[in-house]
Order: C-alpha cells, then structure tokens, then sequence
C-alpha cells in the first residue's frame, strides 16, 4: 500500500508542479523578486543510472534573505550499497525506515514548484533526481538552476579591469573560506543546502555591484 500510494501522490504532485510553469519566471524578472530554492542531494554514488539518493535537503532563498520556514528534508529507503551513507551520518537503520523514491519526489515537486534551483555542482543533484522521477514515469525537472562554482567564476570574470585572478578553490569549502562562511553541518543534505545559500547571498550581492539584476543574467534554462 505505501509503495501505492508513493506512486498516486507522485502523480498528483506532477500535475500541480506542471501548471506552476504556466506564469513563471521570464529572462528579465528582477533577482530579488525570484524564490531561489538552494538544494543539496547525498547520494550512494556519482553514476545517476546506477546509484541512488540518500538524503535531501533544501532551503528557500527570496529578497536576499534565507528563509528558514520554507524548507524541505526527505531521508529515502536505501536497500543497497548502505554502507556508503554512513560518510552523511546516516544508518543503515534509519535509511531502511525511510521514505520510498517516490514519496520523496512527490514531496519534492510539491515543495520546488517553480523555484530557481540552486546548488553546488548542481548538476549531479539534477541528474539524480531526473533519473529518480524517470524511474516512476515522472518525465524530468523544468527548473532553471544556478550553480554557485560556475556564478562565482562568472562573477570574477566580470568585474573586468580588477586585476583579480579568477577564484582558486571552487569547491563549497574554498567559497565557504572566501565568503568567510562558517563550514558547519557539512557532508549532509540540509547542512550542504545551508551554507550553499550563505553562499549564494554573497554571490548575489556581487552580481547587484555589477549591474546583474535579473534572472537571465545569471540562471540557465531547464535542458530541453
């Protein structure tokens, strides 16, 4: 039955993500008008096809301020390769009393609507969720996204005339340090989302100084 209804809530959560792309988020939408979901995914490995999600965790980001009400955290049924969730804290007990897939995306699609995404290498987190909601038939994310390495390279690639140098470490850790971020809670999903949008709040303060106001100035469209 719990599998059953994992699949009927996912179905309904579609739908309704679905229409939130009917009045989205045009190129030119102001940043501070945006809902930004910062989102971080552990997983038991790097290959979307084989491997799968342990634990997610998001926090939503609008105005430039985190906004710790609007969070989502699922931990998912892992039924192998258990022992790669203890590096994220996790044991293989409270991985077998998890969420089964679909009930988390179904929680997931519910939660994201129409955000613009945000991670860190966020294309490996995308990755695993589409492959996770292709497993159910659920088609694959519509969201724009940000990647926070790539916006801080972006970002030191414009303030043209500077004479900085293009960061060093784009690693979560190296522009945790640069943005003087307090690394706490690394290494799990919601800690990771956490000081992701610490980070993210810098990096949209820098783009403001160089006049990228709006999401097209800094977000990609969905694939496809």
């Amino acid at each position: 039955m719990r599998q059953h209804s994992g699949e009927h809530d996912l179905a309904r959560s579609l739908d309704s993500y679905r229409r939130s792309f009917e009045a989205t988020w045009s190129a030119d939408t102001p940043v501070r008008d945006i809902r930004f979901v910062v989102l971080d995914c552990e997983t038991t490995g790097l290959d979307a096809r084989r491997h799968r999600i342990v634990s997610i965790g998001a926090v939503g980001v609008r105005d430039l301020q985190i906004v710790l009400g609007d969070r989502y955290e699922a931990l998912l049924r892992v039924r192998f390769n258990t022992a790669a969730t203890l590096v994220h804290g996790i044991t293989r007990d409270e991985t077998r009393a998890g969420l089964d897939e679909a009930e988390a995306m179904a929680g997931l699609l519910s939660y994201l609507q129409d955000a613009v995404i945000v991670g860190h290498h966020i294309g490996h987190d995308l990755a695993m969720i589409d492959a996770a909601l292709a497993r159910h038939g659920a088609g694959s994310l519509r969201n724009r996204h940000i990647d926070t390495g790539e916006l801080a390279l972006l970002l030191e690639d414009g303030a043209g005339g500077t004479g900085r140098a293009a960061p060093a470490d784009l690693s979560l850790d190296g522009l945790c340090a640069r943005f003087g971020v307090v690394p706490y809670d690394r290494h799990t999903a919601p800690g990771d989302a956490f000081l992701t949008a610490q980070v993210l709040l810098r990096l949209l303060r820098l783009a403001a100084r160089q006049g990228r106001e709006t999401i097209g100035a800094l977000s990609k469209p969905a694939a496809g």
